[in-house]
């Protein structure tokens, strides 16, 4: 990584706990981390819980972790949930909007910040504690795919700490060496060889990929996830959008990273040495294992995850992904080589052409076909401040918008 921060141990709070915020406690990585946490109650106490609108999973999340803070998007529903907390008797403060996002990012009392927002949302709260200089247990891949340079020289700067979550990521993180001061060129490092499952249809023939439904594309072979990154993996724009965030992580290149389809994720991934050596991370598909890495590192911990039994694996299939199966892949690496605002048009044209699909408005299909068109409309300019790569998110989103108002008379004609 680019970040030059010593390996080392948060100063804990009164009690000898180390203080947690979690952004999207709700959403998969964020009941995950919630999970891990609890296994560990002397170790880690949770002194924040955000999610979007969803009130009744909060309530039961906040009665058994009491944070001190709980945020939901929207103010009626966190009155809503204020009320809930009081009959319960537990004082926890309720707040509303990005500004309880942000306020909760930076509270002095939580060391740690497990970015889990997902898509554009998680952008403001993730900067804000980079600036606060936390340790950011980085799950949302947006705050970088928008905001890369940016970002980096943010946690930089404030001396933060950046650790990856997502599998891939963190595997490439423990095949180096154990420091955040890493230059590729230094350790000696060839390639990055970031792996992918190819989704649910990796092997299905091309031309009846129009017509499968969200339920289908849902329905990941190895991960459980949310619907938006598991129709990510469907189109393997989740690959493509890991590309970007790799690129900033590790401060290389496209051309040093090579995607390998691996349908089995049971590698998450490898680097290649000038020596000839391979090194690989393996494990069982729980993303409880990059969690409780990224908690305890250097150290390691109990994540709750079965050992890895390599004697029913029996084998390990690899293969090169294929564009014309896969064209977000394709678009997500020329936007990253391209530069400036590019990926954050392309992040927020498939937010939106995703949206669409799962809403029965578009074919699945037609997600690449709006990212591409949105690609060629909205003009990419440099990244040069979070206003410029907010209006170009805002562009693409009303140029997306657009096309899938095109596209979804395509799609009722299609299924009648």
């Amino acid at each position: 990584m680019s970040v030059t921060t010593t390996p080392g141990r948060a100063t804990p709070n009164d009690d000898g706990r180390i203080g947690l915020t979690v952004l999207g406690a709700t959403g998969t990585i964020g009941v995950n981390t919630l999970d891990v946490v609890a296994r560990h109650p002397g170790r880690y106490k949770i002194v924040a819980l955000t999610a979007n609108h969803q009130v009744e999973r909060l309530y039961q999340q906040c009665l058994a972790h009491q944070p001190e803070f709980a945020v939901l998007a929207e103010s009626a529903a966190a009155e809503k949930l204020e009320q809930k907390l009081r009959k319960h008797g537990l004082n926890t403060e309720v707040l509303a909007g990005i500004g309880g996002l942000e306020q909760v990012a930076r509270l002095p009392q939580a060391h740690y910040v497990m970015a889990a927002i997902v898509g554009a949302a998680g952008l403001a709260p993730t900067l804000a504690a980079a600036r606060a200089g936390k340790r950011i247990l980085l799950a949302n891949k947006e705050a970088l795919v928008m905001s890369g340079q940016i970002f980096m020289d943010e946690v930089k700067a404030n001396n933060a700490e950046l650790l990856p979550i997502d599998s891939e990521h963190n595997a490439i993180f423990q095949c180096m060496p154990n420091t955040q001061n890493i230059n590729l060129d230094v350790i000696g490092v060839k390639r990055i060889l970031l792996t992918a499952s190819g989704g649910p249809f990796r092997d299905v023939p091309l031309e009846t990929l129009s017509r499968v439904t969200p339920e289908q594309a849902c329905a990941h072979p190895n991960w459980v996830m949310g619907r938006k990154i598991s129709v990510d993996s469907a189109t393997m724009m989740n690959k493509g959008l890991e590309v970007i965030e790799a690129c900033w992580l590790f401060a290389t290149r496209p051309a040093f990273i090579e995607v390998v389809v691996h349908p089995q994720s049971i590698i998450h991934s490898m680097v290649q040495y000038a020596d000839g050596s391979v090194l690989a991370q393996l494990g069982n598909p729980d993303m409880r294992t990059p969690i409780a890495h990224a908690l305890a590192w250097p150290d390691r911990i109990d994540a709750g995850v079965d050992n890895l039994d390599i004697f029913s694996v029996a084998h390990l299939d690899f293969s090169r992904p294929d564009y014309s199966r896969f064209p977000c892949l394709r678009l997500a690496i020329e936007a990253i080589e391209q530069g400036g605002t590019c990926s954050a048009i392309l992040n927020a044209a498939n937010e939106v052409a995703v949206q669409a699909f799962l809403d029965h408005q578009i074919l699945f299909t037609q997600i690449a076909s709006i990212i591409e068109q949105t690609l060629a409309a909205v003009a990419s300019t440099p990244a040069t401040s979070i206003e410029v790569i907010m209006d170009a998110d805002n562009a693409a989103r009303l140029c997306a918008q657009q096309l899938v108002e095109r596209f979804s008379s395509t799609f009722r004609g299609h299924v009648h």
